[in-house]
């Protein structure tokens, strides 16, 4: 083992988020191999000398300008931002925080299909008009809630929605293994029916070369008039053009939606108005105990590295 690998985190972590990842490498990194840039300039100036960079994204210049580096923590689970190509070129290890948004994505999730169900969607509505019209609920219990992704976040919202009553069908690249809460589970391919059978269609999939574009008009009209499309995953996963038309002629009953394909998402946007439509802006992952989670996370990955051991690191992309 060396002495221990220094680390970057460069200038465009916010300062808020850089002392929670210096809190949460307390301990786990010796203090003086922990570098913090506040500028662009004192980014490129200790680019060269470390070995490690923790950070959401990084640019060209400054991946060439850090020629020692071997690994990159990504703060985020998508990593669709990164040219990896490039890192397996050099051979930097690339490694995501999938996993540490589980818990407050699926609890956001559940309040979306509740918001739905419970009518809760039109009585916000009702309540911004100050009117007093009484409606129906329904009850999750008995409905149908299709995963696509059974990852991380995907396995803890079929958990949620199993505990509800729900019968859980989802999509997961590796079928050899079926999540306890998931009732069926398809390939990534069959994706199709589960968007068929579903009361409730989640997206929880990562942004790839084959997911981008995963459901446009096509896909949109397999699914009934009744069902709720909730995404979480990226914006770009779906057509947000045959997203809108679908919703504005109901050929399905709503959508949630956290991410979009353009973000800030227009203010001349129609899914604005929609009265189908829950709109919130890209913070279903957010959560007091990232710190935490990061901690864990780093510990585990600068401990494999530093000891040459990269079978051992966690959530490897590349």
């Amino acid at each position: 083992m060396s002495d221990g690998l220094r680390l970057l985190i460069p200038h465009h972590v916010s300062p808020d988020r850089t002392d929670d990842l210096l809190s949460a490498l307390e301990g786990v990194v010796p203090a003086e191999h922990v570098v913090v840039a506040d500028t662009p300039t004192e980014s490129f100036e200790h680019a060269e000398a470390v070995e490690g960079i923790v950070t959401y994204d990084l640019d060209d210049d400054l991946l060439a300008a850090a020629t020692n580096l071997r690994w990159i923590q990504c703060l985020s689970a998508g990593v669709d931002h990164y040219d990896l190509e490039a890192l397996r070129e050099r051979e930097i290890v690339l490694t995501n925080s999938s996993g540490i948004h589980a818990e407050p994505i699926a609890e956001q999730t559940l309040c979306y299909l509740l918001m739905f169900e419970r009518g809760l969607v039109q009585a916000t509505r009702q309540q911004g008009r100050g009117v007093w019209e009484r409606f129906e609920g329904g009850e999750l219990r008995g409905k149908t809630l299709g995963v696509v992704g059974v990852g991380s976040i995907g396995t803890r919202v079929a958990e949620l929605g199993a505990a509800l009553g729900m019968t859980v069908v989802g999509t997961k690249r590796d079928t050899s293994e079926r999540p306890a809460a998931v009732d069926e589970l398809f390939a990534a391919d069959d994706y199709h029916e589960v968007l068929r059978r579903s009361d409730y269609v989640v997206l929880a999939v990562p942004l790839t070369e084959e997911t981008r574009g995963l459901l446009g008009g096509e896909e949109l009209r397999l699914m009934s008039s009744d069902t709720v499309l909730v995404n979480v995953a990226r914006g770009d996963v779906v057509d947000e053009a045959a997203l809108t038309a679908a919703l504005q002629n109901r050929s399905i009953r709503g959508a949630a939606l956290d991410v979009f394909e353009t973000e800030p998402l227009s203010a001349d946007s129609p899914l604005w108005d929609l009265s189908n439509v829950v709109v919130t802006p890209h913070m279903a992952g957010s959560t007091p105990k990232k710190p935490e989670r990061w901690r864990e996370l780093l510990r585990q990955n600068y401990e494999a590295l530093d000891a040459g051991d990269l079978e051992a690191m966690v959530n490897r992309v590349v």
